[in-house]
């Protein structure tokens, strides 16, 4: 498949950045990073009334101006692979915001959307939503920096991951199955992947890595 750019994705906690990192490195590419930190954040994991609407808004903001400076500086003239589909911030939306904010939210996001570019390929890291409680909880214990997110929103969110993406025909995508993948992505589980990713052609294909 002739990639330009591989958008990867998945909820928290499944290693998206070192996915993006490792097989950045297998495919010579431009490896662009979401380092967003949002200051609305901690309010929202709190409980603070307004406070989703907030975050999410600046997500959306910060990652259509990294996504439009990529553009701009024509880095898409060679292989470059992101650890976020700008799509996905509507996941969140559905999920945290109530109707009048999600109806302000759906105005400004169709607006930004045209300026965004569409991957050439995405890879959706799926995992079972008892993994998903499990594997946060091991990257914090490794030193990673992740929310404490309760058990029932993690159900919620890998549930509309799972929709949004069964739905998904925007590109072609690869969904990864990663429960029997190590956390640390090792060689040879990369480079099963690169393989997959050089093979892809139209619609979605699934792909179980080797244990």
């Amino acid at each position: 498949m002739d990639c330009r750019y591989i958008a990867i994705e998945g909820p928290v906690g499944l290693g998206k950045s070192l996915v993006a990192d490792r097989l950045g490195a297998r495919l010579d590419a431009t490896v662009v990073l979401d380092e967003t930190e949002n200051p609305f954040l901690a309010d929202f994991y709190s409980g603070r009334a307004g406070a989703g609407f907030q975050a999410q808004l600046f997500y959306t903001l910060s990652r259509h101006r990294q996504q439009t400076q990529l553009r701009q500086s024509d880095l898409f003239s060679q292989l470059t692979v992101c650890d976020y589909l700008f799509d996905r911030d509507k996941i969140y939306a559905y999920l945290n915001l109530d109707d009048n904010e999600l109806f302000i939210y759906q105005r400004l996001y169709e607006l930004l959307a045209q300026d965004v570019p569409v991957p050439d390929l995405v890879i959706y890291l799926q995992t079972p939503t008892d993994l998903l409680r499990k594997r946060p909880r091991e990257r914090e214990k490794a030193g990673s920096d992740l929310p404490h997110l309760d058990d029932e929103y993690l159900r919620e969110l890998n549930e509309a991951y799972n929709h949004f993406f069964f739905h998904y025909t925007a590109t072609p995508l690869l969904v990864v199955e990663t429960s029997q993948v190590d956390l640390a992505w090792g060689d040879d589980a990369v480079a099963d992947l690169e393989r997959q990713v050089r093979a892809m052609g139209k619609g979605t294909r699934y792909y179980v890595p080797r244990a």
